[in-house]
């Protein structure tokens, strides 16, 4: 079947689908007029000359069409005075009145200070916006060939601090714009095609027209009661009048561990046990006695030594590893429909495979159907505007991931394949794993060490998966009475489901014991509905311009539960495939557990306006005010107004201007200040809340111990005072270009205040009850954010550009509403003898490094000597037990005592910088680009080992990096185990440099359109990529981007590595089909 042929037959089935009975497809009287029509020819060229074949001309408000053939020529039958749209990808459209033996010349479709870019609520044209914001366009996104469009904007979006969870495949992102401004919920909101909620990593990248980012607050303050961190606004593709016109886009890609980490092999792993003896540590073990004979033969000689070619021990990671796993992505879209109907219509796929998990390799795969069409009822009489229109968007997705355990150090699997022994084999001669049953066997006596393959097969550190469901859809009226008055209401409903199965099998691995098998399974639902209605006029006034908005929404978070249970006794013990419910053989009442409980309710109200004016695209004034009330509050408290004003001046279109316009195309200084809210915590925090619990139970009657009576106790201490939290944003930027409008400059400085903290108290724990949520503290975050451009085309047809990025922000606790003037983290995050690491104080950054700062390592007794006459070092019991190779603390307070007291910022996990950086080629169907992203500033803490367990390994650093000998050294002491002041205190000898420079992603592409001129497709262009190609790092250890929080349940808690899964290096071979 021809192409033509499945062409015809699409557009015949779509037009029966959305346009059968659809009063814009009538035209008026129901009679059809044929006027009389003339037979038209012309040439479509690009700006060099050449021919464009495959272009698109259309007679506009009609699909009657053609395409331009190998020397770019057309011939069409059009009506006098009619107009014909001509489009090609990759150029800009154009709109031209028919004539004979046209010749139309298409540009190059590069950004022009006359597109528009989305806010809330509408569109204005990118040189009248009086705030900041940043667009990237869908086409950029989808060019980069990842899995998730957040990982794309990483480099292309200034002041937006983007980074991976970890690189296990289907992981989320931290995302905050303009530094961290709360310890509560710091993501921003998403908006898709007008609702507001959902998640951008639930939308496949080809399905994105378009991302605005609103950073500052005068942008986001339409959006009040959920824009304090900042608001991202998705638009998906919508539908374009035209022939059908149908793409295909995919590509396959293999993928590869980046950088192995630098554990200790067999040798190596003993030589530490023997430097950590002479250092004053624990005793080298006595091998022979310890460990089985075949593995002991296998590393010593008769004579004790270490054989220099014996075997070199188990290495984890590669034994994990998946080499060459697959990442792949498919997706179908169409688009059409006239001038009075259209629609766009896609379908993806998304697969992608871990790198790491053994037999439990990570899976996650990803279908997503957008369905987006509008449909003009009415038209007005003079036929120049729409009268009613409606339309819908909708976004369905699915995606399922498995995968490994990514958590704290006690539940993270890649850092038990760090930690892991490699004096351990990974199976037995009979093929079973080698666990604590073999090991007794063998005769190995060394120590309780586990296997992680062993503990990621039989637990739910890696027998697990997770299914969700996802709708994003929005239905939509608009009439305009007259030109320009426009009402619309839309009505949106979300909604989701997920679900999540685990298991754990019999196993006994070191301190890892189940002697019950167990099935786990819960599921999740809830669902978000709202209403809007708009009011936007548009009018001009001579020269002065006006755009109103006015609007009102609804919305409520109801009808979801939440249902867990778990059973033990499998009917198929072993078997994944049977580990649900139904198969748990119930004996007693311990062999279940169930719960349950409703999702929780919310209602949020408001009312908004907004005022534009500008006169003659010269002065710009904009203001907004949002009112919102939620029911999170107690009556009194609900209301929270949140106003914003922002003012433009393009300087260049004043006349004083005049003679430096050939070189300054374009000058516009703009101002905001303005409010944003958020209400994001749980319901009835202004109650004091009851609860029955087991924890609270008795035993009433003499002797009785089995059947306890639940009482009611109170759980949540309420305070009716509880109010809005509020950031306040002043945000001062230019734009310009110059050169033609070659060479664009963007700059903004913002000072970004969070008031009010919606926080969890401190409370003492003898009270009894759960601490209430108080407005308890406000933060302060400044930074610039500067964006450079050059695009430019050569004589000989080369255009290239370069675009660079960076942002700076430092952010700031100004007040905390308790005495201390800290929120504190918890303990044994990074090791299981030390308390906590990270923290929130008043005059620190947001989850700074806590603990001992140093001074170096002591090389000799002279400078201990000299130490000693004037301080007093506690925290190593005492001067007399300093020794050349212990750490230097530093006194911070200052009182010649070093000691708990002395405990300070170290590090902060945050970066001050980061930056992005762009380039791309095209030559006669040939391009080429480089997209690069990095962060400077930040400190990461790297964990060493749960606590001083003798039989667990090390990474190189701390048995090759640490003192020696006099000079060897100057920031990791000697080696002499974990229990010691050395080691145990958490200080900036623990902290490694963060810095990094990625560049994310190469492709070179060509469109063979260029080389087969009879191709029947408009473009058929072939690429290869690779992505996360290089890392420029002195971090130690597989991926210095670490946004992890150590596994804790604090969402400003960062840059711990517990294990980290790294992102891979893919190589990717693909193709982008335009028929």
């Amino acid at each position: 079947m021809c192409i033509k042929t499945i062409k015809s037959w699409l557009a015949s089935a779509l037009f029966v689908l959305f346009a059968s009975g659809a009063p814009g497809f009538v035209s008026e009287g129901g009679n059809i007029a044929i006027a009389q029509t003339q037979y038209i020819t012309g040439t479509v060229v690009d700006d060099f000359g050449e021919p464009i074949i495959g272009a698109n001309i259309r007679v506009k408000g009609t699909t009657k069409g053609t395409i331009t053939d190998l020397n770019g020529k057309f011939s069409l039958d059009v009506a006098p005075g009619q107009t014909i749209e001509v489009s090609f990808v990759g150029f800009s459209t154009q709109t031209v009145v028919a004539a004979s033996d046209m010749r139309i010349i298409l540009q190059e479709d590069a950004q022009s200070l006359d597109d528009v870019v989305v806010v809330g609520y509408g569109v204005q044209k990118k040189k009248l916006i009086t705030g900041a914001t940043v667009q990237v366009k869908g086409d950029d996104i989808q060019k980069l060939s990842t899995t998730s469009a957040l990982t794309a904007m990483q480099s292309q979006s200034p002041g937006v601090t983007i980074m991976q969870n970890n690189g296990q495949a289907g992981e989320g992102f931290k995302v905050n714009i303009r530094g961290l401004g709360t310890t509560g919920n710091s993501d921003p909101l998403y908006v898709i095609d007008g609702v507001a909620g959902g998640n951008l990593n639930d939308l496949n990248p080809a399905d994105i027209e378009s991302i605005d980012v609103l950073k500052d607050a005068a942008s986001a303050a339409i959006y009040g009661a959920r824009a304090a961190n900042g608001v991202i606004l998705i638009t998906t593709k919508q539908g374009k009048a035209g022939k059908l016109q149908i793409s295909y886009d995919g590509y396959y890609g293999q993928q590869y561990l980046y950088k192995a980490p630098d554990v200790l092999n067999a040798q190596e792993y003993i030589y530490s046990r023997r430097l950590r003896e002479f250092n004053g540590g624990a005793a080298e073990p006595e091998w022979q006695a310890k460990l089985p004979a075949a593995i002991y033969e296998s590393l010593f000689d008769t004579e004790g030594n270490v054989l220099k070619n014996g075997w070199k021990g188990t290495n984890w990671i590669d034994e994990s590893y998946h080499k060459g796993a697959v990442t792949q992505n498919h997706s179908v879209n169409l688009t059409g429909g006239s001038d009075a109907s259209k629609f766009s219509f896609g379908f993806s796929y998304t697969g992608q495979d871990g790198i790491l998990g053994g037999e439990n390799q990570s899976q996650f795969n990803r279908y997503n159907i957008r369905l987006n069409s509008s449909h003009t009822l009415l038209r007005s009489n003079d036929n120049s505007y729409n009268v009613i229109t409606v339309g819908e968007n909708i976004n369905i997705g699915h995606g399922s991931k498995s995968g490994i355990s990514q958590g704290s150090m006690y539940w993270n699997n890649v850092h038990d394949l760090m930690n892991a022994n490699p004096l351990l084999p990974v199976r037995d001669a009979d093929g079973n794993y080698y666990t604590n049953a073999e090991m007794s066997a063998d005769g190995w006596t060394l120590g309780a060490a586990i296997n992680p393959l062993a503990i990621a097969n039989t637990t739910s550190q890696g027998l697990n998966e997770s299914h969700n469901w996802s709708v994003n859809a929005s239905a939509y009226l608009e009439i305009q009475p007259i030109r320009n008055l426009i009402y619309k209401s839309q009505f949106s409903y979300r909604f989701g489901n997920s679900s999540y199965r685990s298991m754990t099998r019999v196993h006994s691995s070191g301190t890892n014991v189940a002697t019950q098998d167990n099935a786990s399974q819960s599921t999740d639902s809830w669902s978000n509905i709202s209403f809007e209605n708009t009011l936007n006029y548009k009018f001009d006034l001579n020269r002065h311009n006006i755009d109103i908005v006015l609007g009102q929404s609804i919305e409520q978070n109801k009808f979801g539960e939440h249902l867990e249970a778990s059973g033990n006794n499998l009917l198929f013990g072993n078997s994944w495939d049977h580990a649900y419910l139904d198969n748990a053989q119930i004996k007693k009442l311990a062999d279940v557990s169930i719960g349950g409980h409703p999702a929780n309710d919310s209602f949020l109200a408001s009312f908004f306006g907004r005022v534009n004016y500008n006169f003659s695209e010269k002065y710009m004034l904009q203001a907004t005010v949002r009112a919102d009330g939620s029911s999170n509050f107690a009556r009194g408290h609900r209301w929270g107004i949140f106003p914003s004003a922002s003012a433009g001046w393009v300087v260049t279109n004043e006349e004083f201007m005049e003679s430096v316009r050939s070189v300054m195309d374009f000058f516009k200084i703009r101002a905001s200040w303005g409010q944003n809210g958020n209400c994001n915590i749980p319901n009835f925090q202004y109650l004091t809340q009851v609860g029955f619990n087991e924890s609270d139970a008795y035993f009433f009657g003499v002797g009785n111990h089995e059947e306890a009576t639940t009482g009611g106790s109170f759980n949540v201490l309420g305070n009716p005072e509880l109010t809005w939290e509020t950031s306040e944003q002043l945000n001062i930027g230019i734009d310009a270009r110059f050169l033609d409008s070659r060479l664009g400059l963007t700059f903004d400085w913002y000072k970004k205040t969070t008031k009010d903290w919606l926080v969890r108290a401190p409370i003492l724990g003898v009270y009894g009850i759960g601490a209430p949520y108080i407005n308890g503290g406000d933060v302060e975050n400044k930074g610039i954010e500067l964006s450079l451009s050059w695009n430019d085309q050569l004589d000989n047809g080369l255009r290239y550009g370069i675009t660079a990025n960076m942002s700076y922000n430092k952010n700031e606790v100004t007040k905390l509403a308790n005495a201390e003037g800290i929120i504190h983290g918890p303990g044994a995050v990074w090791h299981q003898l030390e308390g906590e690491v990270y923290r929130a104080q008043v005059g620190k950054p947001i989850g700074f490094f806590y603990g001992y700062d140093t001074k170096g390592v002591f090389q000799n007794g002279e400078q201990i000597r000299q130490f000693s006459e004037k301080y007093e070092d506690k925290l190593h019991g005492g001067n007399d037990k300093l020794k050349p190779g212990d750490l230097i603390f530093r006194d911070v307070t200052g009182d010649g005592i070093i000691n708990d007291n002395d405990r300070t910022m170290i590090g902060d996990p945050h970066p001050d910088v980061t930056v992005g950086l762009n380039l791309n080629l095209a030559y006669k169907g040939f391009d080429f680009s480089v997209t690069g992203a990095g962060a400077f500033g930040q400190q990461i803490l790297r964990t060493w080992a749960n606590q001083d367990f003798l039989t667990e390994n090390l990474n190189k650093k701390i048995v090759y990096g640490s003192w020696k000998g006099e000079g060897s050294s100057n920031k990791l002491p000697l080696f002499d185990g974990f229990d010691t002041p050395n080691w145990k205190y958490m200080s900036a000898a623990m902290l490694e440099d963060g810095d990094y420079f990625k560049i994310q992603n190469v492709t070179l592409g060509y469109d063979f359109k260029r080389l087969w001129k009879s191709c029947p497709l408009q473009q058929l262009r072939v690429y290869v990529a690779a992505n996360n190609l290089i890392t420029f790092t002195k971090y130690t250890g597989m991926d210095p981007e670490v946004a992890s929080n150590g596994g804790t349940d604090d969402s400003w808690a960062a840059g711990i590595d517990t294990g980290v899964y790294p992102s891979p290096r893919t190589y990717l071979v693909g193709v982008n089909l335009k028929f």
